[in-house]
């Protein structure tokens, strides 16, 4: 609500949020949709979505306020007409929702997701020139909604795709647990034999600097010519407009909150770097696609693999809890190399003894670093050996979200040690012989 006199000035002029209005004002003129207040600041300023995205705060007093038109219905995108039978690549877009397909609700003031993927299209009309494109749809939540039963939705969904015949397949979602679905799907499509992008904006489309079509662009420009059989993330390289990369689905974080190039290689280089007019860069080494055979989706998960992060005066007795509740794997986020508190002056403190009771009792335990960068080590100091010898697993270079994603994976697919002993293993570029490559972002 507004406050009590601008609240009165907008019903006497019979306008509410979702009307188009008119805000004169020192000789300026400002027009757009009237949005919700926020419930918390000033509730005189009055907030106007403009025609080009971007929402301005106007102070009513002494403003003069027309009412242009009646409610606005947000943003309705009609339904793209692709091009089918072309001489193109057939590329399949497979659409969960998130950022990328989010229109605006001028009730709330907020986004939410479309639920007719062919909307996504209408905006970018240089996707009929790149490639043939069919849609197909999973769900349309937010990421941070998604849990592995989603994950498994989108890697039976890619793989009836290229099974079917498609060249490439783009996957749209959102980008708070993009990383964590790029690593799930990174293990569960065996045998991949194309091109696998995943993508999504910071920005929605409704909004003049949103990210969304440049991503678009750039993944089809993969999924259509790309000679990768790689699953990865395709998002901008810098801030501005110009090119996108594309990261290894193991090797990629969201390092910031809202920025555009907010995904970053973490242990390792891109695999390439695209630019909107499909000029491609390879600067690392990937698996080769030959579209021949089969992908396999291997989409078991197990749920009950918790994952922890260890801290000074952190209670050791979370291993305790999660044994008890019937937890088959637990990911520690140690300090620096790897460890947690140890050797402490006061014993009730030392992580040891609990680990060692949780892996003499089969839960698999795996260990790595809240620094991000770097790789754990189980041989260079005395309390990293001791977590060693209590049957932790160091995972090497590994992001601690790929080991939780990994091991949720393994024991949702394998006998126990089977998968304790796959954990070290690389088995879809989560772990590099040496790490050789630290970026340091922004």
């Amino acid at each position: 609500m507004y406050g009590a006199e601008t609240s009165k000035r907008l019903d006497e002029a019979g306008i509410g949020p979702g009307d188009r209005i008119r805000v004169a004002k020192k000789g300026k003129v400002y027009e757009g949709v009237l949005m919700p207040r926020p419930e918390i600041g000033n509730g005189n300023i009055l907030i106007i979505k403009q025609d080009d995205g971007y929402n301005i705060g106007v102070n009513a007093d002494g403003a003069g306020i027309e009412k242009l038109r009646g409610k606005a219905e947000g943003m309705v995108f009609p339904k793209a007409q692709m091009r089918q039978g072309s001489s193109l690549p057939k590329v399949r877009l497979v659409y969960t929702g998130g950022t990328i397909g989010a229109k605006i609700d001028y009730k709330t003031g907020g986004v939410y997701m479309l639920t007719k993927p062919e909307e996504l299209l209408y905006e970018v009309p240089e996707l009929s020139d790149i490639a043939e494109i069919s849609v197909s749809q999973t769900s349309s939540i937010a990421s941070e909604d998604m849990s592995s039963d989603e994950w498994a939705a989108i890697a039976n969904e890619v793989s009836r795709s290229i099974n079917n015949g498609a060249r490439g397949v783009i996957v749209t979602l959102g980008t708070d647990s993009m990383h964590y679905a790029s690593a799930a799907l990174s293990f569960m499509l065996r045998d991949l034999n194309a091109p696998v992008v995943l993508t999504g904006a910071q920005r929605s489309p409704d909004r003049g600097s949103s990210d969304a079509f440049q991503n678009l662009i750039c993944s089809a420009h993969l999924a259509a010519k790309s000679d990768m059989a790689e699953v990865g993330i395709c998002m901008h390289d810098s801030s501005s407009d110009g090119r996108c990369a594309f990261l290894r689905g193991t090797k990629a974080r969201k390092m910031h909150t809202s920025r555009r190039d907010a995904f970053r290689p973490i242990n390792a280089k891109p695999i390439a770097f695209v630019d909107a007019d499909g000029t491609m860069a390879y600067v690392s080494s990937y698996k080769k696609a030959d579209w021949k055979g089969k992908v396999t989706p291997l989409t078991g998960f197990e749920r009950k693999v918790a994952f922890v992060k260890a801290f000074p005066n952190s209670d050791p007795d979370i291993i305790d809890y999660y044994a008890g509740r019937g937890y088959r794997g637990i990911v520690i986020e140690g300090m620096g190399l790897g460890h947690t508190p140890a050797s402490t002056v006061k014993k009730e403190l030392s992580w040891i003894p609990h680990v060692r009771s949780a892996t003499d009792s089969g839960i698999v335990i795996g260990i790595t670093s809240q620094c991000i960068y770097g790789r754990v080590n189980p041989n260079v100091y005395r309390n990293l050996r001791l977590l060693h010898n209590a049957g932790a697993i160091h995972c090497e270079d590994m992001l601690p979200e790929t080991a939780y994603v990994k091991l949720g994976w393994l024991l949702g697919n394998y006998k126990p040690e089977e998968a304790r002993a796959m954990l070290s293993r690389n088995l879809a570029g989560e772990i590099s012989r040496r790490t050789t490559y630290n970026e340091f972002l922004i």
